[in-house]
């Protein structure tokens, strides 16, 4: 196959700015944003999105935790859906990029690679869920249950065909993606879930799996040979920043045999 060339970009709280003119600069064709990127109660998200559709092909966007604040889930969602029926009415007169919302998607990105994209939430445990937490646990369900049916259809029906995951949450455990300090966490089943005996992690077809909200950024095979990766900003401290760079480009999918 050949290579398609991305830059990941996670966790960048444009939020917490005094504006959302966060710059972003540009090495790759294709934009992956994974979630807690801004809220979407803000205009000025929009504007930031928009922007980056007149540099880049494709501009995948997921929700993280803080696109929905200061309204309703469905209500953020519907918002964002407007604005990509919107973006792709203006492309159809005009040079800019495609915007793709990854909420339970699929988007084939050529005749060889596949992306699906969900928020994906995490499998809340019992010792460690207050009881406000229902509802996210139900939707990592849902997304789960489609990430698997994606996967295990696609797989069958082109087994040449590979597949990128993008989720906002973390799929595993594995030391090499929690820093340090963290992986003894009383609260560490809200941010990752080990998806290890999921058809969606094991199936060979998975080349790739990237996400984000641990602020903490990774890169590596794991025992599959598929490629775990995590580019995440975080609020601005010192120490998150270090492993963030926002000039890396993945290049997503093995080559072909």
């Amino acid at each position: 196959m050949a290579p398609v060339m991305i830059q990941i970009l996670s966790d960048l709280h444009l939020e917490t700015q005094l504006s959302y003119d966060f710059v972003i600069r540009q090495t790759a064709p294709h934009l992956a944003l994974l979630g807690e990127i801004g809220q979407v109660a803000d205009d000025g998200l929009f504007v930031c999105l928009e922007k980056q559709l007149d540099r880049y092909w494709t501009v995948f966007f997921l929700f993280g935790n803080h696109e929905p604040l200061l309204g309703s889930f469905f209500g953020a969602k519907s918002r964002v859906r407007e604005f990509a029926d919107r973006m792709e009415r203006l492309r159809a007169r005009s040079t800019i990029g495609r915007f793709v919302f990854l909420d339970q998607t699929r988007y084939d990105v050529n005749d060889s690679l596949t992306i699906l994209g969900c928020t994906l939430f995490s499998r809340v445990t019992t010792e460690q869920a207050p009881e406000t937490v229902a509802d996210h646990i139900d939707a990592h369900i849902s997304d789960l249950q489609q990430l698997n049916a994606h996967v295990s259809e696609t797989s069958a029906a082109d087994p040449q065909r590979q597949i990128a995951i993008f989720t906002h949450h973390s799929p595993t455990l594995d030391d090499r993606a929690v820093e340090e300090r963290h992986r003894n966490s009383p609260v560490s089943s809200g941010f990752a879930t080990d998806l290890s005996a999921e058809e969606c992690w094991a199936n060979k077809a998975v080349a790739m799996w990237a996400f984000g909200h641990t602020h903490f950024s990774c890169d590596f095979s794991d025992g599959l040979g598929k490629r775990v990766a995590a580019n995440q900003k975080g609020y601005g401290s010192a120490s998150f920043e270090k492993s963030f760079h926002m000039r890396k480009v993945f290049v997503v999918g093995r080559e072909a045999a």
